[in-house]
């Protein structure tokens, strides 16, 4: 006769196998990871269509930079949902007095986050002129402008340098255009053939950013106020794909590469 304790025990750990099995690679190394943090807010991107409207709204137009894209509006050529993942894609076509159409996704006015742990699994185009990102902008830009609202740049790639992933963090004090912006790059091969998690942890002292397992930057509050340190504020998420522009158009826009897509497997907020 079965002794019962023991047979509870097997019928245990064959569940907890189970459990484990059922979880992907990605889902249990970004379990792992987050030990300590709460799903507080989440797109697993599993309703074919356009983005869920009830977490996603669109920049519209010719926006900043003096990028040669113009993002559209609920248009599933540039935003949609599709096997399990979020497509923007960047077109070379006419549309409104422009060259090309992409799509900008944005939680403003939906979801907005003070610290936290953010991770967006994605894939990344490539070619010349393709200007990717996954970045957050202070609630308040309309009324503090730009940069003493905040950006936090989780993820800017350029494509005329096909294996570096920039980190950046701009405020009234420190950002590009005084030339004293902080940030880093971490090395990542062909960023364009796989899926990698890009991660912000938004502590209320400090912003660490990661690809993968891997962190490559640390942005502190060295304690001097508002102008160094906007980030005591609500930001919100942006993720799009640029073409051309004040960056991403330094060596030319290559014409024959379109049409490029950014791909995103899920977004996930983490709080505790």
């Amino acid at each position: 006769m079965t002794n019962p304790i023991v047979s509870f025990l097997r019928q245990g750990a064959a569940c907890a196998v189970l459990a484990c099995a059922l979880l992907t690679p990605t889902q249990a190394a970004d379990s792992a990871v987050t030990n300590g943090w709460k799903l507080a807010w989440s797109d697993e991107f599993d309703k074919p269509g356009l983005p869920d409207p009830s977490k996603w709204g669109y920049e519209e137009g010719f926006v900043r930079n003096n990028e040669k894209q113009y993002y559209t509006r609920e248009r599933m050529e540039n935003a949609r949902v599709e096997n399990g993942k979020l497509i923007v894609e960047a077109r070379k076509e006419e549309f409104k007095n422009g060259h090309y159409t992409s799509a900008s996704l944005t939680t403003r006015g939906k979801a907005g986050w003070t610290t936290g742990r953010i991770v967006v699994r994605a894939k990344l185009p490539r070619g010349n002129g393709m200007w990717p990102a996954i970045w957050m902008l202070g609630n308040d830009v309309k009324h503090a402008g730009w940069p003493a609202c905040g950006e936090i740049d989780i993820m800017e790639y350029v494509g005329f340098n096909p294996d570096t992933i920039h980190a950046n963090v701009h405020t009234k004090k420190y950002n590009h255009m005084r030339g004293n912006g902080r940030g880093s790059t971490l090395k990542v091969p062909a960023p364009y053939d796989g899926f990698h998690d890009y991660i912000l942890e938004w502590r209320s002292d400090r912003l660490d950013f990661f690809v993968d397992d891997k962190q490559y930057f640390t942005c502190k509050d060295e304690g001097t106020g508002e102008d160094a340190w906007p980030f005591n504020m609500p930001e919100y998420l942006i993720l799009n794909i640029a073409v051309g522009g004040a960056w991403g158009g330094q060596k030319g826009i290559d014409d024959i590469i379109f049409p490029q897509r950014m791909e995103i497997d899920y977004v996930r907020v983490y709080q505790k």
